[in-house]
């Protein structure tokens, strides 16, 4: 057995059951501690709802610890939202109003990550319970006691009744990937300088567990702060780094790789082609060692760093060669770029704005203090094409009306017509309207069993008050299950048995109930066809032409500035980065979204691979930094002849399969939808033919070009992908 739910029901209902015991208690102590020891009604009502909208109607995620955390700072909220409540109640204008601009900013929470959004419904509910009758200001003090006495016994629950094991954080996931990156540095230094397929597989597998979708929510680094952003960047160069380390090419037949002095025998300086000085592959393991260690809590020296940037300096030095030895050269550039920023950025993930970043670049945030960082992350989705903004905006109108409504009519316990219009409403037309269903159907048959037990047992307190846990327990067990129309049943009945231990209640109290649910769920319904009906589907193909066509724009400024060479400056980013990096922003929480709703909303019937837009975007990002922002002033020549229309026709090529790609995405209607494809652009394919005497930022600008064409490709196809799927990205 093992505890005290058998093994042998399913994992849902046994996490399910695990938080129903610890909502009941909490709940059900606070309700008959405040109510029958003394005699508090309003404050027992507060202590009750209070723990059933924090964890019985929310979902907060992570470990029992860290819900706890997460209660302990919502409670001073709370008491604000109390008040607030409290006060604007008293006229409806008021209300309506403060419903408005509170359910939005509640609602617009959610740009904070999953924990901010998993306390927003929660957070919601303590808002809208003081918004309805009585009007009684002065009874402020007895609910904000109720409701801090239900939260802290919740606080109490979450912390010691049936506690979860923690989760594996995800600075132990990005380490795992930078020691499983050093294992593949390492084996590419000796022959055959290519990777098994065991540790192509583990590679893989070990960037997979870095993707949001893999890692649980309240482990996702998805905060503003700079220690957040710092570690889904490190995420992001792990995995970049692992991707480049599997498809790096092998040295040119007959030559070695660079070898150090330290590896290399009596005779080792003396091997065709070896050359001494530092090994950059040496250097990516030794920095990946370092990357794990910081992440772990340890404090290495950081001359792995250093030794690996003076390898890279080399390789940029490095202009002659064949252009076999060239390529190479570009692809170890790549991962060495990769490797320095997976360790700068867990650098400054440790060690926050005391870390050492250098000139701001890609690190931009590393010195920039929380408030203007939220400032950033807030402005830069107040916007009607950021999806946080369309649900905050549907959710609070919607709330809004309801509060109106419910205050114009003077409906009976106008709560339910709220809580039915936060819970019910989804993000699609389609998903509301099977919802909503559901739930009336759900609600019906509950009133119908609240009606039948209040006329059968009347006034008779001592059974409702016996029955209420058990069927609390059993509400919150089933219903995350089971589905909303079991728990829309199940709650009708709990809210009977509550309130008819508040003040006599008679049958009609169901009937109440099932016409606050349909006022409520009509409502939702009303504002959900209005406010961007199609969720996040159309925003998502959105949000992924633009990001595609500002990449094809930057593609073809950044080919021509190589072709033409010219005075190259420490600039912070290259030419469109801001203006490419808030794209990806915004088509990252559109898929964020689009993932969490059903499939089957409508056409596109083609499932398409949008990982591969992202990284394609990130690619673009990152390529156009390092191919065009040196470390210090410097004046390229231009490129010779072929050279030069080789890169140019490349770039237009991938700039316009971008374009095409664009506008198969875009969902205005005036689109081709079915263009004809560009032959697909591989490394292979466009080093075919080397110009005569190319420099190296050549085959650079070539590399980076052929793997924006492989993100291309796998967005092209008409087919679901490992990324649709949930697979590798890389």
């Amino acid at each position: 057995m093992g505890g005290p739910f058998p093994r042998r029901l399913p994992p849902a209902y046994r996490a399910a059951a695990r938080r129903a015991l610890r909502v009941t208690i909490a709940a059900g102590t606070g309700f008959y501690v405040l109510l029958y020891s003394f005699d508090l009604a309003v404050g027992a009502t507060y202590a009750l709802f209070g723990a059933i909208a924090m964890a019985g109607l929310s979902h907060l995620p992570g470990s029992g610890r860290q819900r706890a955390t997460l209660l302990v700072g919502a409670v001073p909220v709370c008491w604000v939202l109390i008040t607030l409540g409290t006060y604007l109640s008293v006229r409806t204008w008021s209300a309506v109003l403060g419903m408005l601009v509170v359910g939005f900013a509640l609602a617009f929470m959610a740009v904070g990550g999953p924990r901010f959004a998993g306390a927003a419904t929660g957070l919601q509910l303590m808002y809208i319970l003081p918004s309805f009758p009585p009007y009684d200001p002065g009874s402020l003090g007895e609910r904000l006691a109720g409701a801090t006495f239900g939260l802290v016994l919740l606080i109490i629950a979450e912390m010691t009744l049936l506690p979860e094991p923690p989760a594996l954080p995800y600075r132990d996931r990005a380490a795992r990937a930078a020691d499983g990156a050093a294992q593949c540095a390492d084996q590419l230094r000796t022959a055959p300088y290519t990777l098994p397929e065991a540790t192509l597989r583990t590679a893989r597998a070990l960037s997979t567990g870095l993707r949001s979708s893999r890692v649980p929510e309240a482990e996702r680094p998805a905060g503003a702060g700079v220690r957040q952003r710092a570690l889904a960047h490190t995420g992001l160069a792990t995995r970049t780094l692992l991707g480049r380390l599997t498809v790096l090419p092998p040295p040119p037949q007959g030559a070695a790789p660079p070898a150090d002095a330290a590896d290399a025998g009596p005779a080792g300086g003396e091997q065709a082609g070896a050359t001494r000085g530092p090994d950059p592959l040496r250097a990516v393991t030794e920095v990946a060692r370092e990357t794990a260690a910081r992440l772990r809590g340890r404090v290495p020296d950081g001359r792995a760093h250093t030794a690996l940037q003076q390898a890279r300096q080399e390789l940029v030095a490095t202009e002659d060669g064949s252009p076999a030895a060239l390529r190479r050269n570009a692809a170890l550039l790549e991962v060495a770029d990769a490797a320095l920023a997976m360790s700068t950025a867990a650098d400054i993930a440790v060690r926050g704005r005391a870390a050492d970043v250098p000139a701001p670049g890609r690190f931009w945030y590393a010195r920039q203090r929380a408030p203007r960082l939220w400032w950033r992350r807030l402005s830069g989705h107040a916007a009607g094409r950021s999806v946080f903004f369309q649900n905050a905006v549907r959710i609070s109108l919607a709330l809004a009306a309801a509060r109106l409504i419910a205050g114009i009519d003077t409906l009976p316990h106008g709560f339910w017509v709220l809580l039915a219009t936060l819970t019910l409403t989804r993000t699609t037309v389609r998903e509301t309207r099977t919802t909503e269903r559901k739930a009336l159907t759900g609600t019906l048959v509950g009133a119908l069993v609240a009606a039948t037990l209040l006329a059968i047992v009347g006034t008779d307190i001592e059974v409702y008050a016996v029955a209420l846990p058990p069927l609390m327990l059993v509400t919150f067990t089933l219903g995350p299950v089971k589905g909303v129309g079991w728990a829309q049943a199940l709650f009708t009945v709990v809210v009977a048995l509550v309130f008819a231990q508040l003040a006599p209640a008679t049958w009609q109290l169901a009937e109440f109930r099932l016409l606050d649910v349909l006022t409520g769920s009509a409502i939702g319904a009303v504002f959900g066809l209005l406010a961007w009906p199609r969720g996040a589907h159309d925003e998502l193909r959105r949000s992924v032409a633009v990001l595609l066509r500002i990449a094809a724009e930057i593609v073809v400024a950044t080919t021509a500035q190589i072709a033409a060479g010219g005075r190259r400056v420490p600039v912070v980013t290259a030419p469109g980065h801001r203006s490419l990096e808030h794209a990806l922003v915004m088509a990252e929480s559109a898929y964020a979204q689009y993932q969490s709703e059903p499939r089957g909303l409508g056409p596109p019937t083609v499932r398409r691979d949008w990982q591969a837009a992202l990284i394609a975007g990130h690619h673009t990002l990152w390529g156009a930094d390092r191919l065009l922002v040196p470390a210090e002033p410097v004046v390229t020549p231009p490129l010779g002849h072929e050279a030069s229309e080789s890169v140019i026709r490349t770039g237009d090529r991938v700039a316009a399969g971008m374009l095409l790609t664009s506008a198969r995405m875009d969902p205005t209607g005036d689109t081709a939808e079915t263009p004809a494809l560009l032959p697909a652009l591989t490394a292979s394919a466009t080093m075919a033919a080397d110009p005569p005497g190319a420099a190296r930022v050549y085959y650079a600008t070539m590399s980076w070009l052929a793997s924006l064409a492989t993100d291309l490709e796998r967005l092209a196809a008409e087919t679901a992908t490992e990324a649709e799927n949930g697979g590798s990205e890389q």
